[in-house]
């Protein structure tokens, strides 16, 4: 970059921007992640989510992109809003980041289960 140039890197914030940069990183296109994540996830689909119109898709889909994109899946279930981001995270608060990463053993059943059952605690709460 030159002295008269500004970088015009702009870093993705939103799920979408992360997303879609990690396909073009990658130099996929959109049908490619597609058949990647074994059409789990719809090319139409992957659209509505790199533009917005999909905010918060389900912790499985967010798996699946994680792996055929080389995104942490920790950084995609962040932006969705399902867990709190680690830089606001107290220090003294354990995660369960286990419990997080053990979706690889868990069917969309099991999966669907726990997150109903982690919202019936979380109104218990408070």
């Amino acid at each position: 970059m030159t002295d008269g140039e500004t970088d015009r890197t702009v870093r993705p914030t939103n799920l979408g921007q992360i997303i879609k940069k990690a396909r073009t990183d990658r130099q996929m296109s959109q049908r490619d992640v597609e058949e990647a994540t074994g059409k789990e996830i719809s090319n139409a689909y992957l659209s509505q989510l790199e533009s917005g119109k999909i905010t918060k898709p389900s912790p499985h889909i967010l798996y699946a992109l994680s792996t055929a994109l080389a995104v942490p899946y920790e950084t995609l279930m962040e932006r969705a809003g399902y867990i709190v981001p680690s830089a606001q995270r107290p220090a003294d608060v354990k995660h369960g980041r286990a419990a997080t990463f053990a979706v690889d053993n868990l069917t969309a059943d099991e999966e669907a289960a726990l997150l109903e059952y982690l919202a019936f605690l979380r109104t218990k709460k408070g």
